[in-house]
């Protein structure tokens, strides 16, 4: 009998995947981010201390990694991408790293990073990539204006995300290999700002890589919406002294995934037990209505309960 749950199981996850992929628009005609070419870039200066100084130095040399990516991008006649990271380079935003290679990983803060006593770390799912980077920064900055003064966002695309629609996205392996990244990401933050809140918000399959980075991360909160799975099956097994908070909005897709993990001989299957499920344990927050890509939509319920969380104003209801 238990095996054949297994089994029924395991088909439900991959007829899911089978479905999602069946009625995805292919992009024809469409370059592959990552086939566009960028430079290796320099590794980035240490931010020791969060101070205006320090701030600059590492603002700039960002910046620098930018424009020497938008000119290789020229040179073989990626122009849209050209044009796209010219803008990224102007003087008024401020990346902490960029690297355009293989579809982009690049961090950048919106507030004033050197005073802030709410930082929130926005960890993206699965598609996004510097020719999607846009939805990651309208989050971002629609959050920072709902945290109001005294608090900045992070938008932290450091990983290779998956395609959305692939058996990559059904799999811990990218999580498995961007939470290295995202632990020392966050170390480096509390050397540079200590005594600060910090909050980890982790999107749809960033949740995994949330999870995957979860263990001892000194953050006040993690909070998992839109979310697959968290690599995990509760709230327990992610071994975090952080509140562990879940939402889900009323038309989010995600919400008919199996959520399960099925280990196979060379690979695991599934993301894991839902986080807004009883039995994970995570703290529920209003998400109200939308789909899976409204969480930080202007006015919407989840960007409020969510801005409540970092600002650390929430309770158990929220």
């Amino acid at each position: 009998m238990a095996t054949r749950s297994r089994g029924s199981r395991l088909r439900r996850l991959l007829l899911a995947t089978l479905v999602a992929t069946s009625v995805a628009v292919p992009m024809t005609g469409a370059t592959r981010p990552g086939a566009v070419p960028a430079p290796v870039p320099a590794p980035a200066p240490p931010l020791g201390a969060a101070t205006p100084a320090a701030l600059a130095e590492r603002y700039a040399a960002s910046r620098a990694e930018i424009l020497a990516a938008g000119r290789t991008a020229a040179r073989h006649g990626h122009h849209w991408r050209a044009s796209m990271l010219r803008e990224m380079a102007a003087p008024a935003r401020h990346f902490l790293s960029f690297d355009g290679r293989d579809g982009g990983r690049t961090v950048e803060v919106f507030g004033e990073l050197s005073n802030a006593q709410r930082i929130a770390v926005l960890v993206p799912g699965a598609g996004i990539n510097l020719d999607k980077y846009g939805l990651l920064r309208g989050g971002s900055m629609r959050l920072r204006e709902a945290l109001g003064d005294g608090s900045a966002v992070i938008a932290w695309l450091g990983y290779a995300t998956p395609s959305s629609v692939s058996l990559q996205a059904m799999t811990p392996g990218r999580a498995d290999e961007a939470a290295p990244g995202l632990r020392a990401f966050v170390r480096e933050l509390r050397v540079a700002r200590p005594g600060v809140r910090v909050s980890l918000l982790c999107h749809s399959y960033g949740s995994v890589v949330c999870g995957r980075a979860a263990p001892g991360l000194d953050v006040a909160d993690i909070v998992l919406f839109g979310s697959p799975g968290a690599g995990a099956a509760d709230a327990a097994a992610l071994r975090t002294p952080a509140a562990v908070w879940a939402g889900r909005t009323a038309g989010d897709w995600v919400g008919g995934l199996p959520h399960v993990s099925i280990e196979l001989p060379f690979v695991t299957v599934g993301l894991g037990g839902d986080p807004i499920s009883p039995g994970f344990g995570a703290r529920i927050f209003a998400a109200g209505g939308g789909g899976h890509s409204d969480y930080l939509a202007s006015g919407s319920t989840a960007l409020a309960s969510i801005a409540r969380i970092v600002s650390g104003r929430a309770d158990d209801d929220a």
